[in-house]
């Protein structure tokens, strides 16, 4: 490969690793042309799947500040750079490797630590970002549901209490007008008496008048 190329591969490696979130190294060996096709249609979005030679490889890592790799670029190398989310594409590998065994899930970096075999599968077994943020939204409904109802159960147990008293009136007006009946009479007749002591007295009629007559005679 001539020095231009060279370089110009790294150069694609490094900005590759630049713009991941994360990346797993994977060995291809057995897989056909069409499998790998398979294998990048099923990662969708989520990843950049690219075979790299291994020293380009090793150069672009060091280049960014990864270490460690060099264990892991061993055999024919393609690796996963994750440009969403990371466990989504780890699932897509690892459900990818066991319906075609050929596939090997060597290792990866993410956030700049490198994982092995082992934590790439712990990382597929998470759940994912959508998932996880549908259990946070739900949890965080559910505590502002719980807030309304503290903050509106004394305006409805006010409200209870109105409609039981309303209810009761209509049973029984005289709640309204001071109790179960007697205090609304015990208020009531001293005002009757005060009324029948300002009452201008009567002009006797024809009839009383009469009577009397005939009594005095």
């Amino acid at each position: 490969m001539a020095r231009a190329d060279r370089n110009a591969a790294v150069a694609d490696i490094v900005e590759s690793f630049n713009d991941a979130a994360g990346a797993v190294l994977t060995e291809y060996r057995g897989l056909t042309v069409k499998e790998l096709q398979d294998l990048r249609r099923s990662l969708g979005e989520n990843a950049n799947y690219a075979v790299v030679k291994n020293t380009l490889a090793k150069i672009a890592a060091n280049q960014v500040g990864i270490t460690g790799f060099d264990d892991l670029l061993t055999g024919p190398t393609a690796i996963a750079f994750i440009q969403g989310d990371v466990v989504e594409a780890a699932k897509g590998l690892r459900d990818f490797a066991k319906a075609n065994p050929t596939l090997v899930i060597k290792g990866g970096v993410l956030d700049g630590n490198i994982l092995d075999a082992s934590e790439i599968a712990k990382l597929a077994d998470l759940e994912s970002r959508e998932v996880l943020l549908g259990k946070l939204a739900g949890a965080m409904l559910a505590s502002l549901s719980q807030a309304v109802y503290l903050l509106n159960a004394p305006l409805a147990q006010a409200a209870r209490l109105a409609g039981a008293l309303q209810a009761k009136a209509q049973e029984d007006p005289s709640i309204l007008a001071g109790g179960a009946g007697t205090p609304a009479a015990a208020e009531e007749a001293p005002v009757a008496e005060a009324a029948a002591e300002e009452a201008p007295a009567e002009e006797p009629t024809e009839a009383a008048a009469d009577e009397a007559e005939t009594t005095d005679a």
